[in-house]
């Protein structure tokens, strides 16, 4: 099956057309600067690379799908001739609350429920929704399906995901950890044990997704038993520009000093914390590894405390499951960069973690595969999001939403 997948931001969105059969991307592309002037469209087309970019006024988000998919058609750069060859749409939408467990089937009645989770994602939901409604419109005959990023997360047991606030306020506004990059941890766990020929249900898998965002996943038998990220994104590991685990009263002291509002606070620790914060200097992972190569402190520890941090949730997932099996590391950082993934694992011999330096340093560029030496296997895997929200939209493309239990 033909599947689109769609990944809708506020001013992007973000499109694969997969074959489902064959497991890889027909077309990858990106629309963004949506709503600004001189909105850019590029698409690859994977048999033979053939790459389109152009500008246009794309006001808003029906205009960008309606953008994607006539060059997804177009006689000279698409993929499809028409429009009824794509199978099903796949959404990705970040929250799915305590209702969504699964990927579901989209229709009104689900539309209205993501709308009631704005709350919880206010940042992203918006977004995801607009593109839900404008590929609703425009392929109104065609199966669309949403995949969120918490379900995996979903089954988590309650000492993991509560947090030690007044009871109350989880009975009021839902309070407590969620949980995000679900597709990308659930990807990393079955790839890790298919390359190892192993069955998912008897691995003890540490899932190490490093990007501009980034977290960590404890996956237990196949299942996200804990994860770094929690009510939002921001918690847990140090991210390009978020602080990732920060004492509260932290926030509350400097909003108190700097009089600053909740809006200002947010932009605080979500846009000008983390590697970008610490460092002075960028966001850029590979900006950093230059600067630190030519003598910058500042950059030696945004990197030192980054590293430090992903060491210790590896630790402290290892001691959720009373054991590790394996580790994969994705994400643009962690598919990419040998030298951060040698130093997250640095220290580590006590778990059965050793590395080849060889072979780490070969894994990059979109390479696959093991790098150790020791009990614990360890690996760079190829980011797979967009494969799991496919298939998931080929599975539930079949599916009536109205025979789904409530």
């Amino acid at each position: 099956m033909k599947v689109l997948v769609l990944n809708s931001g506020s001013s992007s969105v973000k499109y694969q057309v997969i074959d489902t059969a064959a497991g890889d991307p027909l077309v990858v592309g990106l629309v963004e600067r949506i709503g600004a002037g001189g909105a850019l469209l590029s698409q690859t087309r994977s048999v033979d690379g053939d790459r389109v970019r152009s500008s246009a006024p794309i006001l808003d988000h029906r205009d960008a799908i309606r953008a994607i998919l006539d060059l997804i058609a177009d006689p000279e750069h698409g993929v499809v001739d028409r429009f009824d060859e794509i199978g099903a749409v796949g959404h990705r939408v970040v929250h799915g609350g305590e209702r969504f467990v699964e990927s579901v089937r989209i229709d009104d009645a689900v539309v209205e429920e993501i709308r009631e989770s704005i709350a919880l994602a206010p940042l992203h939901n918006p977004h995801n929704l607009a593109g839900i409604l404008a590929a609703r419109s425009r392929l109104p005959d065609v199966p669309q399906v949403a995949v969120f990023d918490t379900a995996f997360h979903a089954g988590m047991p309650p000492h993991a995901y509560h947090y030690a606030v007044p009871y109350v306020l989880y009975r009021r506004y839902r309070i407590r950890r969620y949980g995000f990059h679900g597709t990308s941890h659930q990807h990393v766990g079955q790839r890790v044990a298919a390359l190892l020929d192993r069955d998912p249900a008897d691995l003890r898998t540490i899932s190490i997704h490093l990007g501009n965002g980034a977290s960590a996943c404890a996956i237990d038998g196949g299942r996200s038993v804990d994860t770094s990220m929690g009510f939002t994104p921001l918690e847990g590991l140090v991210m390009g520009t978020r602080s990732g685990d920060l004492d509260a009263a932290v926030i509350l002291h400097v909003m108190g000093r700097e009089e600053l509002g909740v809006a200002d606070a947010t932009s605080l620790l979500n846009k000008h914390s983390g590697l970008q914060g610490l460092s002075g200097i960028s966001s850029d992972m590979r900006d950093l590894l230059e600067e630190e190569s030519e003598g910058s402190e500042r950059a030696r520890l945004a990197l030192d405390v980054y590293c430090y941090r992903v060491r210790k949730y590896i630790g402290a997932y290892a001691a959720a499951m009373g054991g590790v099996d394996a580790i994969g590391f994705t994400g643009g950082v962690g598919q990419n960069s040998a030298e951060i993934r040698a130093r997250c694992l640095e220290g580590l011999t006590f778990l059965g973690v050793e590395l080849d330096a060889d072979a780490n340093a070969a894994l990059s560029g979109g390479a696959e595969g093991f790098f150790h030496r020791g009990a614990v296997a360890v690996a760079a895997i190829r980011t797979g999001e967009e494969l799991v929200i496919a298939l998931e939209a080929e599975r539930l493309s079949d599916v009536d939403p109205a025979s789904l239990p409530d």
